[in-house]
Formats: C-alpha cells, sequence, structure tokens
C-alpha cells in the first residue's frame, strides 16, 4: 500500500468506502432478510453468527445453510426480500455523512465500492441520503481493484479484511475502520495503513493526511 507521503497522493482526491458497517449499518436489515429466508424455507439459520461475519458475498454465507445445488436459488430468494425488508432498515454507520462530507469539502470525489449487488446498493445509498459521486456494486476483496483504479481512488475504507486486500490490490491507501466483524489489532495486523476506531475520526484524519502531503 501507498504510505502517506507518497507523491501519488498528489494527484486529484478520491476516496472509496466500503458500504455495510463502513457508511452504513445493514445489521438490523440483512439479520430480518435472514430471518424471513428461514421462516419461508423452514431452514434454521443463527442469525448472530451471520452478523459475524458481514462483508462476505452473499453466496459465500448461504454456503453455510444451505447445500451448494441451492445456493442460487437462496440468493435469488434472499434478493427478492432484501429491498423490501432491509433497505428501510438501514441507518447511517456513527460519521458517515461527515466522512464523505470531508471529502467533498476538500474539493475531492467520493464513492461506494461494494460487494453488495449494484441494484441494492445504489438503494442503500438513496435511502441514506449520502452524497456520493458513483457506487459500484457486486464487488469483494481484491476484486474491487479494478473500480478503485478506473475512478482514481488513492484512499479506500473499509471495516473488514478484505476492503484491505482491495486497498492493497489498487495500490491505495488502506484506512480501517474498527466497526465491522474484525477489532483494531487485526485489521492492522492484516496491513491497514491506518486504523480508526470509526468514521467520526476521519475528517481529521483526512486533513492531516493531506496536510503531510502537501508539506512533502
Amino acid at each position: 500500500m501507498l504510505e502517506p507521503d507518497s507523491p501519488l497522493t498528489d494527484s486529484p482526491l478520491t476516496v472509496g468506502f466500503d458500504l455495510d458497517l463502513t457508511l452504513a449499518d445493514t445489521r438490523q436489515g440483512i439479520g430480518d432478510v435472514y430471518r424471513a429466508l428461514s421462516a419461508r424455507t423452514g431452514v434454521p439459520i443463527d442469525v448472530d453468527e451471520v452478523l459475524t461475519r458481514l462483508g462476505v458475498p452473499l453466496e459465500h454465507e448461504l454456503a453455510h445453510w444451505f447445500p451448494a445445488e441451492r445456493v442460487p436459488e437462496m440468493a435469488a430468494r434472499y434478493r427478492a426480500l432484501y429491498g423490501d425488508i432491509a433497505v428501510p432498515a438501514s441507518a447511517l454507520m456513527p460519521g458517515a455523512i461527515e466522512a464523505v462530507e470531508a471529502v467533498r469539502s476538500a474539493g475531492g470525489r467520493a464513492i461506494v465500492v461494494t460487494a453488495k449487488n449494484q441494484r441494492h446498493a445504489d438503494a442503500t445509498v438513496e435511502r441514506l441520503g449520502l452524497p456520493l459521486d458513483a457506487v459500484v456494486g457486486g464487488l469483494f476483496g481484491a476484486g474491487k481493484a479494478a473500480a478503485l483504479r478506473e475512478h482514481g481512488a488513492r484512499i479506500y475504507v473499509g471495516d473488514h479484511i478484505a476492503d484491505l486486500d482491495a486497498a492493497r490490490a489498487a495500490a491505495a491507501l488502506g484506512v480501517a475502520v474498527a466497526t465491522g466483524p474484525f477489532e483494531a489489532a487485526e485489521l492492522r495486523a492484516h496491513g491497514a495503513d491506518v486504523v480508526l476506531p470509526d468514521l467520526r475520526a476521519f475528517p481529521e484524519w483526512l486533513a492531516g493526511h493531506r496536510a503531510a502531503s502537501r508539506r512533502s
């Protein structure tokens, strides 16, 4: 990943954000969708366990509860339920609006790159009123790198170790927030360039980062 004083940080500011548990608190809605899916299929699903793994692709999680041959069908059923159940239950993570506005106030662009499918990513962003410049869905881990590079993101902010893989693959600065399934020490051990307790700390960090870049 880039060092904070890398010359590449002088390029126009674009910051990428993950969505679930970074900008959006989707735990209640996702839990409710799994409860509904369990009720409709008769298959027991430990929702508390599911919520400890948020951030992985849907099909990966469903494979814990359904045989492989049923996963595509269950993914389709989950997505059919998501819009009506989970999107209205989505809430902002603490500091989310302020973090996005800090980027835009600095003359930069703020984008989302998420594993959530495009339709529900767009709907969640609209529901929360996040003033984003672009939303890219359906990408996970290092697979996010192409979108980050396409949009020129030099910083990627996320809560999951897979988000750090994305930043590394995109040669971006990996900023981790300890608001998801991984504690700060785990994020740091996985190679985060910066670890913040949550997005409320992001505007101050960004201001300091930009000031240090201008001095270098």
